[in-house]
């Protein structure tokens, strides 16, 4: 059985995102061997972050805020999926879950969701959604998941006020997107868990690993995160075969990444 967990980002009960999330999530139990949660993010207090650094710095738990972030992260942690669902607003995600990202700030500096399913929804009442998607798709990919491509629903019987009520066929439209969804997501679910990276993820991990190991001090939490994890001698971000084109290709990103911290030093 695998856990997936959805965080809406519309405060609506019953609005279309919500609906479109409670189908996504259904679909994936019709598939079977899955169980679902979803998660009003309106519902938990998530305060607004005041860029201290405190977290990056010295570590998430120092964090002055005190509320519900550490819930809703463990419920990432202890799901095997996770789907972050928002309407459009202001051709971006609602402020809710913007919050909510800007509050995992250290965990793109610190990812530790390997191995997990990650999707996005997005709800348009005219454009601009597919651009939010491609932001959720690489806040995904940032904190470690194995990314499977969002999908927008878009409502545009009436320009001036989109999204209620939905059309017949706008309703059929979002069930078809919503159905192909649900099997893509299901396939990454039960999948391999730990993929062989691809040229750009491997350049993000060497770049990132090589440039904290020379930049950084034994005092400073990101440091001690990837000493911790092994990951100063590892090939990726977890155990994985590397072929000989990738392991050349790893080693010349360490070498560029260790002249671009020099020049920065330099400077």
């Amino acid at each position: 059985m695998k856990s997936v967990v959805a965080f809406v980002g519309s405060a609506r009960r019953n609005g279309v995102t919500y609906r479109a999330t409670r189908k996504l999530l259904d679909d994936l139990e019709s598939l079977g061997d899955v169980r679902t949660e979803l998660v009003f993010l309106s519902e938990h207090d998530l305060g607004l972050c005041r860029g201290c650094k405190a977290c990056f710095l010295r570590g998430e738990e120092h964090c002055p805020l005190r509320d519900d972030r550490d819930a809703l992260i463990g419920k990432m942690m202890a799901s095997d999926g996770v789907v972050l669902a928002s309407p459009n607003y202001s051709f971006q995600v609602s402020a809710r879950m913007k919050a909510f990202l800007d509050r995992l700030g250290f965990a793109f500096h610190r990812p530790r969701f390997h191995g997990k399913a990650f999707t996005s929804l997005v709800v348009e009442g005219l454009f601009g959604g597919r651009a939010v998607v491609r932001y959720l798709d690489l806040v995904g990919a940032g904190l470690g998941f194995n990314v499977v491509r969002g999908s927008v629903v878009t409502c545009r019987k009436n320009p001036n006020t989109p999204l209620e009520p939905m059309t017949e066929a706008e309703r059929r439209r979002m069930e078809e997107t919503l159905a192909t969804q649900s099997k893509r997501f299901h396939e990454r679910l039960w999948g391999r868990a730990f993929p062989a990276p691809s040229l750009l993820q491997l350049f993000a991990f060497r770049s990132a690993r090589t440039s904290i190991r020379l930049e950084l001090g034994d005092a400073d939490r990101d440091h001690q995160y990837y000493r911790d994890h092994g990951w100063y001698e590892s090939e990726y971000w977890y155990p994985t075969k590397l072929g000989p084109l990738k392991r050349v290709a790893g080693a010349a990103f360490d070498r560029l990444a260790a002249r671009s911290s020099k020049a920065r030093e330099r400077r």
